[in-house]
């Protein structure tokens, strides 16, 4: 396995901030990022009228009738919500683009038994979720116990049905970013290897940083490591494995940095709600707003967009 070089990888990380985008290339820019947005709300006050009016932001993010922004603004490319939930979530998003992700797996914190893990999965999926975000067992990973962290990942992978998974890591808790790189190359070898799976698809799994429970969250130089592993194993299999950052990722200007740094890293391929997402539940208005900014010349206030 690769050694990170840290101040490296930390140099170039930063690098990716310092592209500078003009007019036209930042609005493409923005939309696409609104576009990969995973909206979400994982909160113990979560009610059904909250997930409701998020599934009506998913679909039009941009409420502003004969607003300035012409353009229109496209539906984000997922809300994330507890699998009970989902059917809330369904009702308001079924056939549209709009997909539906929930946690699972005794999410944050994937401490529970295997089956009570695997039957939240089940109960997700039969309630209508097309994504899971799992979480890892990250005491087993630091224990070394890395052959049940697999066994787990392939469990949960053949768990999901027809549903795709993306493995949380919980960058936060890994402590190194060797152990980040480790942790990136398992859950994609894991969940490459179903027994008796039909061959992985190009979006079927992603690898995601963060629960957004725990700090840091996503961050650019983790999010570097994360995006070399996906690298190296297309290049060695021909698969494009998803990539997502989640959690602390709140501004237009940071999405924009890690467009470019995806677009250096995977190519143009990766560009894409297929294959890279933002797990956020800010980010779309600070998007509007600098969408509005380009249209009139000034930020519009934090209240002229809806929270949900």
């Amino acid at each position: 396995m690769p050694t990170i070089d840290s101040i490296m990888l930390e140099q170039r990380a930063a690098m990716f901030t310092k592209r500078s985008i003009k007019t036209a290339s930042k609005q493409a820019g923005l939309r696409l990022a609104m576009s990969m947005l995973d909206l979400t709300t994982l909160e113990g006050k979560d009610s059904p009228e909250k997930v409701r009016s998020l599934c009506r932001k998913a679909l039009h993010p941009y409420s502003g009738g004969e607003g300035p922004i012409h353009v229109p603004v496209p539906s984000v490319a997922a809300v994330c919500v507890y699998p009970a939930l989902v059917p809330v979530a369904r009702e308001i998003l079924f056939g549209s683009s709009v997909k539906i992700a929930s946690v699972a797996t005794g999410f944050p914190s994937g401490q529970y038994p295997l089956e009570v893990r695997l039957e939240d999965v089940r109960q997700a999926m039969g309630a209508g979720a097309d994504e899971i975000d799992m979480v890892i067992n990250r005491g087993a990973f630091l224990s070394g116990r890395f052959d049940e962290v697999a066994h787990e990942i392939r469990e949960i992978k053949a768990a999901c049905g027809y549903g795709h998974l993306k493995v949380i890591l919980e960058t936060g808790e890994l402590e190194t970013y060797d152990a980040v790189r480790r942790a990136s190359d398992l859950a994609i070898e894991a969940a490459s290897s179903v027994p008796g799976a039909d061959p992985l698809q190009d979006g079927e799994v992603f690898i995601k940083t963060s629960t957004g429970k725990v700090a840091p969250a996503a961050t650019m130089p983790v999010t570097l490591v994360m995006l070399e592993a996906i690298r190296d194993h297309f290049r060695a299999t021909g698969i494009r494995i998803g990539m997502k950052p989640a959690g602390g990722i709140r501004t237009a200007k940071q999405a924009l940095h890690y467009l470019v740094m995806v677009k250096e890293t995977l190519g143009d391929e990766w560009l894409s709600p297929h294959l890279f997402r933002f797990g956020a539940s800010t980010l779309a208005n600070d998007i509007l707003r600098q969408l509005t900014k380009q249209a009139v010349g000034r930020y519009m206030n934090a209240y002229d967009f809806s929270e949900s």
